[in-house]
């Protein structure tokens, strides 16, 4: 029977195999230079820490775990043979004994499913292949190595194994700080893991009368302090600073090792791209901002860095973690409104296609488009219309009836074929968001929409972003690099967005810069994107619930972040413009003339070559209200009645749908009516609202009559609308895309 279990008991492992194939439940993710992010719970069985080394297990620990369970375990070879006499006795005469396994036979046991007991105690065969087996490994093993397996092996209480598991989860603390009290507890669950409080106590107690003098001994109290921290859980699930970038390294290497031997189990460190000092400002940074903007109703939000050159991951803050209720949720992932951030390539695509110039006038106003659907009639963020602006000014100022006039230049299928050239999975056809995909109508992510913006960066050159060190990215053409160039120096071009922003705004940075913000409908999503010459630095708030945020723009929500993770950056970075590729030309440029003064002050315009042209003019002779649309869509005014034709409306039409704008406050949000005829005055559901031939009105959600009575009372014209968004509440923003349809 010995030599039977000779046999596997002589199959032991080596101390370095055991510590190789030692798996915790937790994968510690670190940042680059390998500074620890967090701490992720990848095995949901059991509950294992990291290996604790026996230089990081207090003293207190050590001599409690070998006087509770083991006193000669420095002076016997694997078993004690004294003790196993004194059990042979005790047994004999019916006395209760300690018993004779050794911490060596207890390892043995751990290590060896065979030697392990069962409901019914360990039979004959296993006694002896456990004590053949502690032997070889006192052999094998120095004393030190069998103590420090023993204490990163050995269950503790439910699913608790190992020291690190229990120290944490009962106590809050590493390993190499558990004093005496805690020591004894944790040496008492050894011996009796599920026991109930008063008798681990009690063990404790015993444990600590024998690590002290009897006489000094101090249990007063010990059994209410083991109530307590057999009650704790602070042992948390993940613990860090990059929880959500954790969760997505985890899975693509579990993906990954799936089919390789072992099966996919986590492993239990994993290096990421990010940077330590710069992950935990982007929190704190993010979190000081929604704090500030928490009485507007805003408590998620999510950064991403990126490096230009590589699209290496720098910085991924998913959530605003304790401020938030869907702290689970992964902003960098989820999918979103995008609101203005797309207009870049809008305007990028159409300069390539010769459409227009960064100095070409557009028109900024009132425009009704027919759609399927109905009018299209988009508005501004301010709700005025600015007349005749160049494509430069459009797109430093975020108007959004000259995009609009773009994407009927340029096609919403044409544009929706750009947006996924530069990386950005569009789940409907360009024809289903129609002209609305010029505002941000499809939804994206974060990541998508920072890595579209480093392919501005990069000259329009397109490589995925990566979470694992690249040093060679693969880049291909998405976007013409001299267009990308222009709609770069637009986005870096402060006067460009003067006209919305003002020329202090916190979008103005000491160094380089190119930025975006954007807003989406109803005010869900508040974006600021934007890149230096080695950094692209994408923000979203909102709330991950889709509820409206009240009274937060693009500058007051996302923008400060974007500028404080920015000015981190380059505390000591230096940026620099990118220089113009081949095939540019700058061109001093010229305004014409509207009143007294020129449209636009005369200025030195990026061109493509061929393109360029010195005065930019609208013929005097033209009219602007029967002015062509771009791709043949006229304007639906009609035309002029005769002198003594009845009074009528002739703006806008009946039936039309108006959806409040998020990005305008709603006293600022009105509907423009005109009308034909002499002493008209205007009712709205009955009652007076106006006079004369034009009037405005503040819209109000509901389905509305409005009718036009002529000098003598009578009723001379009606028009039925109906108006959709969020009600009005005071003191905050309403809206959705500044819409008419």
């Amino acid at each position: 029977m010995i030599a039977a279990c000779a046999r596997p008991a002589w199959a032991v492992a080596t101390f370095d195999e055991v510590k190789r194939d030692y798996r915790p439940s937790d994968t510690l993710v670190l940042d680059r230079s390998g500074e620890v992010i967090q701490r992720l719970r990848t095995d949901s069985a059991v509950r294992r820490g990291q290996w604790v080394a026996l230089p990081d297990v207090s003293p207190a620990l050590r001599t409690a775990l070998v006087l509770s369970e083991d006193k000669r375990f420095y002076e016997h070879s694997g078993v004690d043979w004294r003790a196993v006499s004194a059990a042979a006795w005790g047994n004999l005469w019916n006395t209760k004994t300690r018993g004779a396994s050794t911490l060596s036979m207890q390892l043995a046991g751990l290590l060896d499913e065979d030697w392990r007991a069962g409901a019914g105690g360990r039979s004959i065969v296993q006694k002896v292949g456990q004590t053949v087996s502690a032997q070889v490994l006192e052999a094998r093993w120095r004393k030190d190595q069998i103590l420090e397996a023993y204490l990163n092996l050995v269950p503790f209480r439910g699913e608790m194994v190992g020291i690190d598991a229990l120290s944490r989860t009962l106590f809050g603390k590493a390993a190499h700080g558990l004093d005496e009290r805690e020591a004894a507890i944790a040496a008492a669950l050894v011996r009796a893991p599920n026991a109930k409080a008063a008798q681990v106590s009690q063990r404790a107690c015993g444990v600590l009368k024998t690590m002290q003098a009897p006489a000094k001994a101090d249990c007063e109290g010990l059994d209410l302090y083991a109530a307590a921290a057999l009650q704790r859980r602070a042992f948390d699930a993940s613990e860090g600073v990059a929880p959500h970038l954790a969760r997505r390294l985890v899975a693509a290497q579990t993906a990954q090792t799936a089919g390789t031997k072992g099966g996919p189990n986590a492993p239990r460190t994993l290096t990421s791209t990010a940077r330590a000092p710069l992950q935990r400002f982007a929190v704190q940074t993010l979190q000081q901002q929604l704090r500030e903007l928490r009485g507007r109703h805003v408590e998620d939000g999510a950064v991403v860095v990126l490096d230009n050159a590589t699209g290496e991951v720098l910085a991924w803050v998913g959530s605003s973690g304790e401020l938030s209720g869907a702290a689970e949720v992964d902003g960098v992932m989820a999918l979103r409104q995008p609101g203005s951030t797309l207009k870049p390539f809008l305007y990028a695509q159409a300069i390539a296609e010769k459409r227009i110039t960064a100095a070409s006038l557009l028109e900024d106003s009132s425009s009704q488009i027919q759609t399927a659907g109905g009018l299209y009639i988009p508005q501004n963020y301010d709700r005025q219309f600015k007349g005749l602006v160049s494509a430069r000014t459009a797109l430093g100022a975020s108007l959004n009836v000259p995009a609009v006039r773009t994407l009927v230049m340029v096609s919403p299928d044409a544009f929706h074929r750009q947006l996924k050239a530069v990386g950005l999975p569009l789940k409907e056809s360009g024809d289903y968001y129609g002209y609305s995909l010029a505002l941000g109508s499809s939804e994206v992510s974060l990541l998508s929409l920072a890595n579209a913006y480093r392919t501005l960066a990069n000259g329009g050159r397109y490589s995925a972003p990566s979470l694992a060190k690249n040093p060679k990215p693969v880049f291909t053409p998405a976007l013409d690099a001299r267009a990308a160039f222009i709609a770069t120096d637009i986005m870096a071009d402060p006067m460009a967005r003067a006209r919305t922003f003002g020329t202090d705004s916190i979008l103005a940075t000491r160094f380089w810069t190119a930025v975006k913000t954007g807003t989406s409908k109803d005010m869900r999503d508040n974006w600021a994107m934007g890149f230096s010459q080695r950094y692209t630095v994408g923000v979203w708030v909102g709330n991950a619930s889709g509820a409206p945020m009240w009274d937060v723009s693009g500058t007051s929500g996302a923008a400060p972040i974007w500028a404080a993770v920015m000015n981190y950056l380059h505390k000591t970075e230096r940026s620099r413009a990118p220089a113009p590729p081949a095939g540019l030309v700058q061109s001093r440029t010229q305004f014409g003339n509207q009143g007294a003064q020129p449209l636009e002050a005369a200025r030195s315009e990026w061109f493509l070559q061929g393109t360029e042209q010195t005065v930019f003019a609208i013929n005097s002779g033209a009219e602007t209200q029967g002015a062509t649309l771009a791709r043949g869509q006229k304007s639906s005014r009609k035309p002029a009645a005769e002198p003594d034709a009845p009074p009528r409306i002739t703006a806008p039409a009946s039936g039309t749908i108006i959806a409040l704008d998020p990005d305008i406050p709603p006293k600022h949000q009105r509907v423009s009516f005109s009308a034909e005829g002499r002493g008209t005055r205007w009712l709205m559901d009955g009652k007076e609202f106006a006079r004369g031939p034009q009037a405005q009105w503040m819209p109000w959600p509901g389905r509305h009559v409005v009718q036009l009575v002529d000098a003598g009372g009578k009723v001379a014209d009606e028009i039925k609308l109906e108006v959709r968004g969020a009600g009005v509440r005071e003191a905050s923003v309403r809206g959705s895309g500044a819409a008419v349809r």
